[in-house]
């Protein structure tokens, strides 16, 4: 756990206001790091720590957070700081007041307007995580060689680092020569929060959507709308809203399947288990489509 003296110290350094905490309350931090909220009874942060050489990870954050919201599309939590304390890494956040729902129709109205936020380049200036796994954004002019070399590939080579063999491996090296035919519609970089399940969407009390745990870079937009339906959904008054403010192309359907295709892998990679068995059904149906 830091040291919350130095914690404070450096927060009052870089708010410009001083700040002493008065109260120190574990916080939920997901299935990676640890967290604690603190306040000084006026001002509350929420401050994730993990280990010393996890630092890189919150720096990462921390400048995606900040890529968020200088689209001025959505809003984010603010980071105020990172740094190491008694051998842990950390990362300071403003604390947001969330409520359990708010309006669904906003949240994908905003989704659609980050997405208009474009760069000249598929990937982003420096590489993040996605959980804990390393997450490359070597950056490319072309969307199909990014996601075969910088998503696919290398969520397959790592798993075969970490010992799968067999169909999964096979089929996913087939699929990495195919999946092309079925990038037809001429994706243009787009800004996305890279990793926008239902755990990273919220809402504040005035309705107002807020996402966070961003593994930021630019892409096809339809790779964050694919993370969407992965884990549960955002409901449909959401997608209604997003594909009024901006329709997704046809053949969404079946590349939603390629692009979670991703997130299995990476989560056979984290967790094991019955990961490996739903990333071969999705690669063998992705196949079928291809005619193979």
């Amino acid at each position: 756990m830091p040291d919350w003296n130095q914690v404070a110290e450096k927060i009052s350094l870089n708010s410009g206001e001083l700040f002493t905490p008065k109260q120190i309350t574990p916080a939920g931090g997901g299935c990676i790091n640890s967290a604690s909220s603190l306040s000084d009874g006026r001002t509350r942060y929420f401050v994730k720590f993990n280990s010393a050489n996890l630092l890189t990870m919150f720096e990462a954050e921390m400048e995606g957070l900040n890529e968020l919201a200088g689209s001025n599309t959505i809003c984010v939590p603010k980071p105020i700081c990172c740094g190491i304390s008694e051998g842990e890494a950390y990362l300071v956040l403003e604390q947001l007041e969330l409520a359990g729902s708010g309006d669904s129709n906003r949240a994908g109205t905003a989704l659609a307007a980050l997405h208009r936020t474009r760069a000249n380049h598929f990937g982003w200036h420096r590489d993040n995580t996605i959980g804990s796994t390393p997450q490359s954004n070597r950056q490319h002019g072309d969307w199909i060689n990014f996601w075969r070399e910088e998503r696919l590939g290398f969520q397959l080579n790592l798993a075969e680092q970490r010992g799968e063999k067999g169909a999964l491996i096979d089929r996913g090296r087939r699929l990495l020569e195919l999946f092309p035919a079925l990038i037809d519609h001429n994706p243009q970089p787009s800004l996305l929060h890279g990793d926008l399940w239902a755990g990273n969407l919220s809402y504040q009390r005035n309705g107002e959507p807020v996402i966070y745990d961003p593994a930021v870079y630019y892409g096809d937009r339809e790779a964050d709308i694919a993370m969407t339906e992965l884990f549960g959904g955002f409901g449909q008054a959401f997608y209604n809203a997003y594909n009024s403010a901006w329709p997704l192309d046809g053949g969404y359907r079946t590349r939603k399947t390629l692009y979670n295709l991703y997130h299995i892998l990476n989560h056979l990679n984290l967790f094991g288990g019955g990961y490996g068995a739903q990333a071969l059904r999705m690669t063998d149906q992705l196949l079928a489509e291809l005619g193979h």
